[in-house]
């Protein structure tokens, strides 16, 4: 009798390596791997493939996703100036989505019966990936080991995987977590929990010490079509070797870090560090072009959903009808969005230094403070007294009703008021 199958997200981390072990030994159930390459760091994706082959998956597929990610995930992260609150532009929050899609197509395409992933029981990515599968294929049942398994700490789970034969050159000193993709990179964990300890140098990787960047500036130009970063100082590239650019020019000159206290979706509080050079960079220059570009109302109800298309794909809702009816939205706003913006980074900063664009509203024939401007300042007069009549209507009556007021309580003053007569009288 054939054992069922379950699709794995693998990585070749210690976690997922001893998900391979656990699926086959305490679940028996025959394992297919899945590796994205979403532009994460590796030693040779093919050596992780190798790895998980030894275990004794079935199949191991390794998918190379980078193309998919910045078309279908970055650019839509772009046009929503994605940052969670305010702060953090989703690198993680966005390969989780187009890991689970490929998962749930690997699941189809080998009639597999579950789907496995390695995260904990404490962190958003458990979220992230099963509310995506649960969305694609409700069918599918989905496991996760780390969370099921009684394996207590990480010590217990390195003797797990010595004991099955997992070959994971990993000690219990590994002193970070660390997440990273095209887009960059997440750090926690290790001196980092607690939020007094300034984040040790050695964690950068994709930055330079702000204090050691070059001395002086570093001009880049970003050129847009339709929302979509397309050029850097003219010269036309796709997304990836862009962001690829991006994140070596940014991070040399020191730009691109994030230490953050995190509200996570599950409930509590974390410290995050991340490294988003180019994120940070391309975001940045994509509302400047929009402030030039977008009407006034567009732009206003643009930033109010901003938020919200953050707050949906950090907590594990891409696929959901509210995001998409905001992508919807922020998708038909991008149409006037082409031009180009000068970017300026020294020692850590980076600021819009020059904007300009064939579709700007911008007109400086109206906001010069020249003689010769085409603005009509008599116009103005009519503006001020239309737009003020509510307010200047409700101003009268307020005052009116005080004057009313203030005649009534005098009225009655008087009418309350002793007579000394009567009381002669009376006490008489």
């Amino acid at each position: 009798m054939s054992k069922e199958k379950v699709v794995l997200a693998y990585s070749g981390g210690l976690d997922t390596s001893v998900c391979v072990k656990w699926l086959q030994e305490e679940m028996n159930l025959d394992v297919i791997a899945v590796l994205g390459n979403v532009g994460q760091e590796h030693d040779g994706l093919e050596k992780i493939k190798e790895k998980a082959l030894s275990l004794g998956v079935v199949a191991c597929e390794v998918v190379d996703m980078r193309q998919e990610f910045v078309d279908q995930y970055v650019s839509c992260a772009i046009a929503a100036n994605a940052m969670y609150e305010n702060k953090y532009p989703l690198l993680s929050a966005l390969s989780r989505p187009l890991i689970s899609a490929h998962l749930v197509q690997a699941a189809h395409k080998y009639g597999a019966t579950c789907i496995a992933h390695g995260c904990t029981g404490k962190g958003n990515d458990q979220v992230r990936f099963e509310t995506s599968i649960m969305t694609l294929d409700p069918s599918l049942k989905v496991i996760a080991p780390v969370r099921e398994w009684d394996l207590g700490m990480r010590p217990d789970e390195i003797a797990y995987a010595k004991k099955h034969g997992v070959p994971v050159p990993v000690t219990t000193e590994a002193p970070y977590s660390i997440d990273d993709n095209l887009w960059g990179r997440a750090i926690e964990a290790g001196v980092l929990e607690d939020p007094w300890n300034e984040p040790p140098a050695d964690i950068w990787t994709m930055t330079v010490d702000p204090a050691e960047a070059p001395d002086t500036p570093t001009y880049v130009e970003v050129g847009f079509e339709k929302g979509i970063p397309c050029s850097l100082d003219g010269e036309k590239m796709g997304m990836v070797e862009l962001i690829e650019k991006m994140n070596k020019i940014a991070g040399e000159n020191g730009y691109g870090r994030i230490d953050m206290i995190e509200n996570r979706y599950v409930g509590l509080k974390s410290r995050e560090c991340y490294e988003v050079p180019a994120g940070l960079a391309l975001i940045a220059a994509h509302k400047a072009l929009e402030d030039l570009c977008l009407e006034r109302d567009v732009l206003h109800a643009k930033l109010s959903l901003e938020q919200a298309w953050a707050d949906q794909v950090y907590n594990g809702r891409w696929f959901s009808p509210y995001k998409q009816a905001i992508d919807a939205f922020m998708a038909s706003t991008q149409d006037m969005v082409s031009g180009t913006i000068k970017l300026k980074f020294y020692k850590g900063s980076c600021v819009v230094a020059g904007r300009k664009s064939a579709c700007a509203l911008y007109d400086q024939n109206l906001a010069t403070y020249d003689n010769d401007d085409a603005f009509d300042q008599k116009a103005a007069k009519g503006f001020i007294d239309i737009q003020a009549l509510s307010l200047k209507t409700w101003a009268i009556k307020k005052s009116q009703v005080a004057q009313q007021q203030e005649t009534s309580s005098v009225k009655l003053d008087v009418v309350s008021g002793t007579c000394p007569a009567c009381d002669q009288a009376v006490n008489y």
